[in-house]
């Protein structure tokens, strides 16, 4: 399921590859760190990592990937909703694989902590980096 989920958002990341900034909720990455998660030994997460990782899709767009920066949102609990999709329960080892998973993958990435609540204040600090 996380390769259908893997493709899927990399063919809707390539229908915006014209614009010069791209802003979306999800990445290839997000399937990947979901395999990891969701495997009952560490043995299956390394199996199942390596599949996904090792994609040509996905190294195509780790190519572009490597060239951007991500922005990963530090969960505040008060902010959680169970929407019967996302592991809500597992939001603080989601936020840590996730930010492992940037480092070995060599992906530029800067995080939007607990202390930056204001909606206001996160659009500021964003637009802040879009300007360097």
């Amino acid at each position: 399921m996380q390769h259908a989920i893997l493709v899927a958002q990399l063919e809707r990341e390539k229908e915006g590859r014209e614009c010069p900034i791209q802003i979306c909720d999800r990445s290839a990455v997000d399937p990947i760190v979901y395999a990891v998660l969701t495997s009952n030994t560490a043995e299956e997460a390394r199996i199942r990592r390596n599949f996904l990782v090792n994609s040509p899709m996905f190294q195509a767009a780790l190519e572009v990937y490597r060239q951007s920066t991500f922005l990963l949102l530090a969960p505040i609990p008060e902010w959680l909703v169970d929407d019967g999709v996302r592991l809500i329960e597992k939001q603080n080892q989601y936020f840590g694989v996730f930010k492992t998973e940037l480092q070995r993958l060599g992906i530029n990435f800067r995080i939007i902590g607990q202390d930056m609540r204001s909606q206001e204040e996160r659009v500021v600090w964003v637009l802040g980096l879009l300007r360097c």
